[in-house]
């Protein structure tokens, strides 16, 4: 029962990683926010996307 805590909890980590991580990436190069909410929402896609495009 432990484990599947410890997966979720992970997993929800991840993702909220990912979306703050995108969101910086993006206000960083765009300064706007509403980018930075947008790419947010796509979160390690944009990040992905970024990495390989810069």
């Amino acid at each position: 029962m432990s484990d599947e805590n410890n997966a979720k909890k992970a997993a929800k980590t991840g993702i909220t990683f990912g979306s703050c991580l995108a969101m910086v990436i993006s206000y960083a190069n765009w300064h706007s926010v509403f980018w930075a909410i947008v790419h947010g929402l796509m979160s390690w896609v944009y990040v992905i996307y970024y990495v390989l495009r810069y």
